[in-house]
């Protein structure tokens, strides 16, 4: 499946893994239409109890997008750089932790999870420990690549001893992975000439009602990033917390990132994708194109867009320090 096995197939026995979970994304323009159908018809993303009727309605909604989504992922290249981003982060921890096999599972897209569990049942894993690249909690996200794993280890009764990672959002090494992503932005412009914009992605007011945590966590998030920066000497003209991604009828959480960002006449803009760790299409085309776009309509000075935290020496820092805290390193490196 990936090349997280090649030391099991090198003669090493190894017992533990860790598995990378995110939403995926498509690898060409083929795969768009699945990746839009697994997500419209996800239980926690569509919130209709009957299947049948979810299924109708994720149905209608494909139809209704998949042309312009196909349009959208052929300005970034005719695929999302999900995958490839996700395996050289994979490969780098696989690097230093060689006690340890590394993969990942993708909700939406290949390789799912029944794939991994597999290749891990047939690899002998006795411990296994859950880790959701998302850094805030949600039910739409967290919950359910989480839940769809364990369905899958449950259909192939395979049952390891298992962990879970669930958020990080706080954590002192990802608020300097964010810092350094800022500064690298910025490059040597000064802090102080700039709004900065930590978008995340959206959530229907409704999903919050039910007690979804995520929003309070975006907000806790910024906060504790505020105080961060400033510490590291990074003060801007205002920080601000919108959110993109809107569909459809129904209230969503406000602001609206492209609300805030035709406000900003005038000014110098950077953005930074909060709610993701891994760059995807909504970086690459709902941030550095269509809300460029909106930037250049709106008279905003300079629009910038940081990268996420991707394969970076810092994410993959962080990960193992979280790793080593539930799975114990047993080599020396």
């Amino acid at each position: 499946m990936t090349a997280c096995f090649d030391l099991c197939k090198k003669g090493l026995i190894i017992k533990r893994a860790v598995v990378l979970l995110n939403m995926g994304g498509p690898s060409n323009l083929f795969e768009v239409e699945t990746f839009l159908k697994n997500m419209f018809y996800d239980e926690h993303i569509l919130r209709i109890k009957s299947r049948f009727l979810r299924k109708l309605v994720g149905s209608f909604i494909v139809n209704k997008r998949l042309s312009q989504a196909q349009d959208n992922y052929k300005k970034i290249g005719g695929k999302s750089p999900i995958t490839p981003l996700t395996f050289a982060l994979i490969e780098k921890l696989a690097q230093k932790r060689q006690d340890l096999i590394f993969t990942y599972a993708m909700r939406y897209t290949p390789p799912y999870a029944e794939m991994v569990a597999k290749d891990l049942q047939e690899n002998g894993v006795e411990e296994l420990l859950l880790f959701s690249l998302y850094p805030q909690y949600s039910t739409t996200t967290t919950l359910s690549s989480i839940k769809d794993f364990k369905q899958s280890m449950h259909h192939l009764n395979f049952s390891p001893q298992t962990k879970e990672i669930v958020r990080f959002y706080d954590h002192p090494l990802f608020l300097r992975c964010i810092q350094k992503r800022i500064s690298e932005a910025l490059k040597d412009r000064d802090p102080k000439d700039y709004v900065l914009i930590f978008s995340a992605h959206g959530l229907p007011q409704s999903i919050i009602q039910q007690g979804d945590p995520y929003q309070k966590e975006c907000q806790h998030h910024v906060e504790i990033l505020k105080d961060f920066l400033h510490q590291e000497g990074m003060d801007f003209e205002d920080v601000l917390l919108s959110y993109q991604s809107r569909l459809g009828p129904m209230k969503w959480i406000e602001p609206f990132t492209e609300d805030v960002v035709k406000t900003m006449k005038g000014k110098k803009v950077l953005i930074y994708p909060l709610a993701f760790t891994i760059d995807n299409s909504e970086t690459h085309y709902e941030l550095d194109i269509e809300l460029r776009q909106t930037a250049q309509e709106s008279g905003v000075a300079e629009f910038l867009v940081c990268a996420c935290p991707n394969e970076s020496d810092e994410f993959v820092e962080l990960i193992l320090n979280l790793v080593e805290g539930e799975l114990p390193c047993d080599i020396k490196r």
